[in-house]
């Protein structure tokens, strides 16, 4: 109805999700569901049977969200039904572990190989990367590594910490991972810098519920945006944080068949369509009110930003974009060049003490040396 494709979080592919012949990008995280053996480690042929169904477009591998990065999460016995344990190929009735890691890779390259071996199991259908940035090094390393194997993710995901769900630790919520913004600046900088860019596109996730946010992340890099939160707000979400307890007031997060009732799949399912069909209006009158025909053509020299009670400045002015190719032709000149000789292919932690090569820079720039 809405003419949107359905992303299906890393709980895995339902018979509800294929019910209707929607367009689906799979989700695996940590846990692997609907793709898992009896230990909770990827079976290649169980998901080789489902990612070849016509509906699964793509498969997007989940390494960290918004509200919860590299922390994992449980779902508890008691919400594990008999249709859910069906889905997610676990056993019913018993709590269901997300670990905040991955089994089937621990390095940069084995990510790739892992991508690949993915895109051959689902008959060469895309499969992308979706992650909330932490420390720069790790974005770089990610890039060291594509430019080694020549294997590149269709697509990757950035999501910012902006992010939520009911279940989240506040503490993660609130602190861990960069902002939307910070994160999606620092992906297209390192695919940019390295010339990886027009191997890969770029979707961002965070917060994103208007035209407006839509055209602010396009405008940074993003070739389309997803949204969670939004979509949740227009079937009646009111954040209640009772996700995890099964007593959501609007019926949404709950199994709860007295609580169920509040939720009115004829009614509801109109306002989702019409919302995503308003919000993509909105971002073609902002488009065209900035002179364009296309979204592609909207640019970061378009967004002013305010940055205190006095002041507003370019966006240009605020995060570093990068040349093409300087990554690897002059990293030195780049506000990345720390981070980036700090990456290596062969592991997500950095490979020289950054607090050292970091205090230097500084410490040269004080002196004008820079």
């Amino acid at each position: 109805m809405g003419d949107f494709y359905h992303d299906t979080g890393e709980g895995g592919l339902s018979e509800y999700h294929k019910k209707h012949g929607g367009d689906i990008v799979w989700e695996l995280g940590t846990g692997y569901f609907g793709c898992r053996d009896e230990h909770g480690n990827f079976d290649p042929k169980q998901f080789a049977d489902t990612a070849q169904s016509e509906q699964v477009k793509m498969t997007e591998i989940k390494l960290s969200q918004g509200a919860k990065p590299g922390h994992g999460g449980l779902l508890p016995g008691s919400k594990v039904t008999e249709e859910i344990a069906r889905t997610r190929k676990v056993p019913a009735h018993e709590d269901c572990l997300s670990p905040a890691g991955h089994s089937a890779f621990s390095t940069p390259v084995e990510l790739l190989e892992f991508a690949q071996h993915m895109r051959e199991l689902s008959g060469g259908k895309p499969v992308g990367l979706k992650l909330c940035v932490g420390m720069p090094h790790e974005v770089m390393a990610l890039g060291k590594a594509m430019l080694s194997t020549e294997i590149y993710p269709d697509f990757i995901v950035v999501d910012g910490a902006e992010g939520g769900t009911g279940a989240a630790p506040n503490e993660l919520s609130d602190w861990v991972g960069m902002p939307l913004e910070d994160g999606l600046v620092m992906m297209q900088n390192m695919l940019v810098g390295t010339g990886l860019r027009k191997h890969i596109k770029l979707g961002a996730s965070g917060k994103i519920y208007n035209g407006m946010g839509m055209a602010k992340h396009i405008a940074l890099g993003a070739d389309w945006c997803n949204a969670a939160r939004a979509f949740m707000f227009s079937i009646g979400c009111v954040q209640a944080k009772r996700c995890d307890k099964g007593t959501c007031p609007t019926g949404i997060t709950t199994q709860d068949p007295q609580r169920q009732r509040s939720l009115d799949i004829e009614i509801q399912s109109q306002r989702a369509a019409l919302f995503h069909s308003k919000t993509l209006a909105a971002l073609g009158e902002i488009v065209g009110s900035c002179g364009g025909v296309h979204p592609s053509e909207l640019d970061p020299h378009q967004i002013i930003t305010r940055i205190d009670a006095a002041q507003s400045k370019s966006i240009m002015e605020v995060h570093p974009f990068l040349p093409p190719n300087s990554l690897l032709d002059t990293p030195g000149d780049t506000a990345y060049c720390d981070w980036w000789e700090a990456a290596s292919k062969d592991t997500f932690k950095p490979i020289k003490n950054l607090t050292d090569a970091m205090g230097t820079t500084l410490l040269a720039h004080k002196r004008g040396h820079y």
